[in-house]
């Protein structure tokens, strides 16, 4: 036998021995329909909706870790802060903390500036200038006027009057002891036309942010809600009322507002701001509070000191909100976080272990694009596969829920398979991918062995 009859002769058995099922390569295959504890289910629509009922929660981000900058007693450098100030809660799966202000009982009204006061007055009309505002019938004559920065209105004849901070019967008993002084008849009535120098602030979420004058009446915090066209915010799990007063910030979670009928009677006091936002928005929140301080009559020395508590306590608040997300991140890249995986194998673009998302669930489309896809010269888009073992003792220890994506149509139901804890996705070879490997095992082999015979 000559050289090139013997390559035939070995080219001949390498063919039929490739022909033979598993003969010289073996790789892994879900082909065996009839093989005992599997059951092979495809995927449609109603067995997608039956494979979603399996439960599972999926894990939510953990609350904040101990021990970390400015928790326990008094805050490390805060100075005088008040006392245990509001700050939000950032744990998705916690609950936001209750802190309400102290009760309050509004006081009197009292007199400030911008305030825009009348003075009705039956004196005659060259005792009052009935210019200003006009006479009316029975010589009755009403006058406005604004109260100054310094307190004080002037009234003709009588001069600069001081009023700001008294009580509306205080500012009459005042004025009426300069009418005596000055020899004017006192025989009149004083009330305030507009009310400017005293306002509650409603901002964040809310229909249209305003500043609500304060009157004789105070309103409650339904009531300045209200006034600011309702609270407009897309996750009420997470959102808050924040009121800040003298220095401090207060919270009521908007769930606990809602469901509680004392929350919405708080009462407010004059200069309170309220914010309504989530508990990731201390900025924004910050930036209103800043703007509100600013705008409101606190003296200089009172406002510097308001403005450097507030940024104070955020920044420390936001210090330590960042060192707990750096812990937990930190002791997830370690592996010390329990975490639920699915398993990638066959012809994937890489072969892991793929971590099931916090809150939300995953399908099988996420888990096959977040690392690349599937090969799409090696891998057989009508055999992919998602095991998983079945709790039920009087059934088969695994389902195949298979999807034949030959049709790409179908990877619509991928975006809707939602996956479970220690799922295993698997996409089988292609058949020409199957045959090239083996051939490739071969092959060598086959080359010396031919090499071998010439000699």
């Amino acid at each position: 036998m000559n050289r090139h009859s013997i390559v035939r002769a070995l080219l001949l058995a390498s063919t039929l021995g490739l022909s033979g099922c598993g003969v010289s390569y073996v790789s892994p295959l879900i082909s065996d329909r009839s093989s005992d504890g599997v059951s092979v289910v495809e995927l449609t629509r109603e067995s997608v909706a039956t494979a979603n009922r399996a439960p599972y929660a999926p894990r939510s981000l953990p609350e904040a870790f101990a021990q970390t900058a400015g928790g326990g007693g008094a805050l490390r450098g805060a100075g005088a802060l008040p006392s245990a100030p509001v700050v939000p809660d950032l744990a998705p799966g916690g609950s936001l903390e209750l802190r309400l202000p102290p009760p309050a009982t509004p006081g009197p009204y009292r007199v400030g500036v911008g305030d825009l006061v009348q003075l009705a007055s039956r004196s005659a009309p060259d005792t009052l200038d009935p210019a200003l505002t006009g006479e009316l019938a029975g010589q009755e004559l009403r006058q406005e006027y604004t109260v100054r920065d310094d307190g004080a209105i002037a009234v003709p004849e009588v001069g600069a009057v001081m009023i700001g901070g008294l009580t509306i019967e205080e500012a009459e008993q005042r004025l009426f002891e300069r009418f005596i002084e000055t020899g004017l008849d006192p025989d009149f009535s004083l009330e305030i036309a507009e009310f400017n120098s005293q306002v509650i602030t409603v901002g964040g979420e809310v229909a249209t942010a305003t500043a609500l004058p304060v009157t004789l009446n105070v309103p409650t915090l339904d009531q300045a809600l209200t006034a600011a066209g309702g609270i407009q915010v897309t996750t009420p799990e997470y959102a808050s009322i924040r009121i800040y007063r003298d220095g401090t910030l207060y919270q009521i979670p908007l769930e606990s507002y809602q469901n509680r009928g004392d929350l919405r009677s708080v009462q407010l006091l004059p200069g309170d701001s309220i914010f309504v936002d989530t508990s990731y928005d201390l900025d924004r929140a910050l930036a209103y509070y800043e703007q509100e301080i600013q705008l409101s009559t606190l003296r200089r020395t009172d406002r510097t000191s308001a403005l450097q508590e507030l940024e104070t306590e955020v920044t420390l608040r936001r210090s330590e909100l960042a060192e707990a997300r750096d812990v937990f991140q930190a002791r997830s890249e370690l592996g010390a976080e329990d975490r639920d995986y699915v398993y990638l194998a066959g012809e994937v673009t890489q072969q892991r272990r793929y971590p099931l998302p916090y809150g939300q669930q995953a399908t099988l489309a996420d888990a096959l694009y977040e690392g690349g896809g599937f090969e799409t010269e090696t891998g057989n888009p009508s055999q992919i596969y998602v095991l998983r073992a079945s709790t039920d003792p009087g059934t088969d220890p695994v389902t195949a829920w298979h999807l034949d994506a030959r049709n790409a149509a179908n990877l619509i139901l991928a975006t809707q398979f939602q996956l479970r804890p220690d799922d295993i996705v698997f996409i089988e070879e292609q058949p020409i991918t199957r045959w090239n490997r083996a051939f490739q095992q071969f092959f060598p082999s086959l080359i010396n062995t031919a090499s071998s015979a010439v000699e």
